[in-house]
């Protein structure tokens, strides 16, 4: 089941897509008054799961859904606008990542990571699937990509065993990790060079933990004006959700609604000889497998 934050007629709703992604129903439809997607995530009960799982296969011209729209009258935001607090990130979370960006840094790899590299990334609004990347050129140099898995935690988690994670999710969505390298290398840190305004295009739903294998191993590219850059599957990451959640929950209360950016596969711009990166005018595109695509472009 996919879940969507979207606009049509000047009025932002919440609403399930159909099975055949033709439609948008809006949860109000269906007696449920949530306004933002943080509410369903932290709210929705199981009954209400159940019913929106059925909803999304009714056909609109036999049920009269009030407030039914077809997808392609609708403008999708980011599922998740103004997240509650920063997005946790991980880095270097697939093998081969991690080699192309020591080659970058001209760094020594020696092909081992023992433990996981945690950071978190500033969203004062998170872009819409179709919305624009800043550019931000008067300080940034090095525009980059990276498509990521983003995974939602659907209530509060703290000590959670990794056998246990999975009932801790509510869904995924895709996001592009947007980075300004040169702030990244100057600062010694990756805080101020993932944080910028429009450095968080998301989108184009949450899928609900229930409609995909666990965990997921699912496609993931990523295209600049059509040529592709990233292709591998979320299967490689080298630590899993089952593991970061975990980890992670040993210490500190991962609350409903949390983000967790789980690591971009190979083929970011740095990663190319000489480096491929963004500049104004260029479209990206970020596809996960069952998710959907998010295509924005840099201006």
């Amino acid at each position: 089941m996919k879940l969507v934050t979207y606009e049509v007629d000047r009025r932002k709703d919440i609403g399930v897509v159909s099975k055949d992604e033709m439609w948008v129903f809006p949860l109000r439809a269906f007696g449920m008054e949530y306004k933002e997607m943080l509410e369903v995530i932290k709210g929705l009960s199981q009954s209400e799961m159940d019913l929106l799982e059925h909803a999304s296969g009714l056909d609109p011209h036999k049920s009269n859904i009030v407030g039914a729209a077809m997808m392609s009258e609708v403008e999708l935001l980011a599922p998740i606008q103004v997240p509650d607090q920063d997005i946790i990130c991980l880095g270097l979370n697939y093998m081969e990542h991690a080699e192309e960006s020591a080659r970058f840094k001209k760094e020594q790899f020696d092909g081992k990571r023992e433990k996981a590299v945690y950071f978190s990334k500033r969203v004062s609004e998170a872009v819409g699937p179709c919305g624009q990347i800043l550019s931000h050129s008067d300080i940034v140099e090095g525009l980059d990509y990276e498509a990521e898995l983003g995974v939602i935690i659907g209530k509060d988690a703290r000590d959670v065993e990794a056998d246990k994670v999975k009932d801790y999710i509510f869904g995924y969505t895709v996001i592009n990790d947007v980075s300004a390298r040169n702030l990244q290398n100057e600062h010694k840190q990756w805080y101020f060079g993932k944080s910028l305004d429009g450095f968080t295009p998301m989108g184009p739903c949450i899928l609900t933990a229930d409609s995909t294998s666990y965990p997921p191993k699912l496609t993931i590219q990523s295209k600049v004006n059509g040529e592709l850059r990233q292709d591998s599957n979320t299967g490689l990451m080298i630590f899993d959700i089952d593991h970061v959640v975990s980890e992670l929950s040993k210490g500190m209360t991962l609350k409903a609604g949390a983000i967790i950016s789980t690591g971009t596969p190979k083929g970011v711009g740095m990663g190319f000889t000489p480096p491929k990166f963004l500049s104004p005018g260029d479209e990206v595109e970020c596809t996960i497998e069952k998710i959907g695509t998010i295509k924005n472009k840099v201006v």
